[in-house]
């Protein structure tokens, strides 16, 4: 499957939801419900530099299983090179998926943000982080041996 960062799309989106620099879920969830056809997706971003480990991300997705787009509405406020970004998917839900979730989320949990969402418990974990289960775990690894590679990399080019 084909993956490619909408730069163009991501600007236009998180001009439109009014996107913030430390709210990927919010900017996700946004865009989501304002974007027809897309999926909100959680997972962890891996690029070059500083804090030299993934951190966990959200974007929304849009296309079909032979051309999938990633558009993410944080990008503006990333300050990175779009082409140095690497997306590791952990989680998808449909919109009506999403929402069902939200809507039980505040409900059950009123006093607590609904979003991320760690899907069914019981939720494993990985040093401080919160994790969801396998695709958690398994988003994390492969998104931390990239940032491995990549920053490897950069420090032999310098």
């Amino acid at each position: 499957m084909n993956k490619l960062l909408d730069e163009t799309l991501s600007i236009e989106t998180a001009e439109r939801i009014n996107s913030r620099a430390s709210t990927p879920f919010d900017n996700a969830y946004k865009a989501a419900l304002s974007t027809e056809g897309a999926r909100y997706i959680q997972g962890f971003l891996a690029f070059v530099g500083k804090p030299y480990r993934p951190i966990e991300h959200s974007w929304i997705e849009l296309g079909d299983a032979s051309e999938v787009r990633i558009v993410d509405p944080t990008l503006p406020h990333l300050n990175k090179n779009p082409q140095e970004l690497w997306y590791f998917a952990a989680q998808k839900l449909t919109v009506k998926k999403l929402k069902a979730i939200i809507e039980e989320s505040k409900e059950d949990y009123p006093e607590d943000e609904p979003l991320p969402i760690y899907g069914e418990p019981p939720y494993e974990y990985y040093g401080d982080m919160m994790l969801g289960g396998q695709d958690y775990l398994a988003a994390y690894q492969a998104a931390e041996a990239k940032c491995k590679e990549i920053n490897e990399l950069n420090l032999e080019r310098n």
